[in-house]
């Protein structure tokens, strides 16, 4: 991954011609042309006309030049590109301007009565962590959960990392291009709302060198981060589990994530408890 791939301004360029092209003008209940469409989804023109704004302000913007859009343009080309909520986040944060009602936060430490509250979780395997997905606090239900995580030294206990990285976890979930899809959607949202976090941009770096699924998916630019639901493990010890995942923001620190597992159903808990038991 080069350093123009992590530019603001080349990835809104990049950003927007995905959602135009994605687009079908048939549908949005636009004119036909004559002419032939040489490229899949709305022209620029389109989507100016939908915006309300000129057809050569949407070429400058996906030429890369470096122009801040107001929030109302912002808007505009949001709801012309019938983007979702965390598109629309997405787009206001490339453009250094997160909208109303959203925060900032920081990534300067963890509270101890957040630390307290993981241990106080078990015997639900939970675990807490930061916007680059470190791993900042974690209980014995979820050490025991993650394979090897002990032996991982505490400089390498990233969630992404040990997704993509440690052979331990290769296989560990039965469904790892959604995992990773998930995850990917997580830090892709948070370089945008913080660009100038330095280590988050190398972590993104070190992942789509080192890894040629991350590489792929990350060009694909999702941005939905999903904050519940239900994943299948394969345990080398034991065996199949299916758990239910809630992620939780403490409102004091926004940029922390609280990731509690739960099982869903009677042979999974079993398992675990069997699991956690040892």
């Amino acid at each position: 991954m080069t350093t123009r791939t992590m530019d603001t301004a080349q990835e809104l360029a990049a950003f927007l011609r995905s959602r135009r092209e994605r687009l079908d003008s048939g549908r949005l209940g636009l004119p036909s042309h004559r002419r032939a469409r040489r490229t899949p989804g709305l022209r620029r023109e389109e989507v100016a006309e939908l915006a309300g704004i000129s057809a050569d302000y949407v070429v400058r913007l996906e030429q890369g030049r470096g122009l801040r859009p107001s929030a109302e343009v912002l808007a505009a080309l949001a709801r012309a590109l019938r983007l979702d909520p965390g598109e629309r986040d997405y787009l206001f944060d490339l453009a250094g301007r997160r909208r109303p009602g959203t925060t900032g936060g920081s990534a300067s430490g963890v509270a101890p009565s957040l630390a307290h509250l993981v241990d106080d979780l078990s015997p639900l395997p939970a675990m807490l962590l930061d916007r680059r997905y470190d791993i900042l606090a974690w209980n014995p239900e979820m050490a025991r959960l993650l394979p090897d995580f002990d032996a991982v030294a505490p400089s390498r206990r990233n969630a992404m990392r040990l997704c993509l990285l440690h052979p331990a976890m290769r296989g560990f979930y039965a469904d790892r291009e959604q995992v990773l899809r998930d995850g990917i959607a997580h830090l892709r949202a948070a370089w945008a709302a913080h660009p100038k976090d330095r280590a988050l941009s190398c972590l993104i770096a070190e992942f789509a060198t080192q890894d040629a699924d991350f590489a792929r998916l990350w060009s694909e630019r999702e941005v939905g981060v999903n904050g519940r639901g239900r994943k299948v493990l394969r345990h080398p010890v034991a065996g199949a589990l299916t758990i239910d995942f809630e992620v939780l923001l403490p409102l004091q620190d926004p940029d922390l994530r609280l990731l509690v597992y739960r099982a869903a159903d009677e042979e999974s808990r079993a398992a675990l408890e069997r699991l956690c038991a040892r």
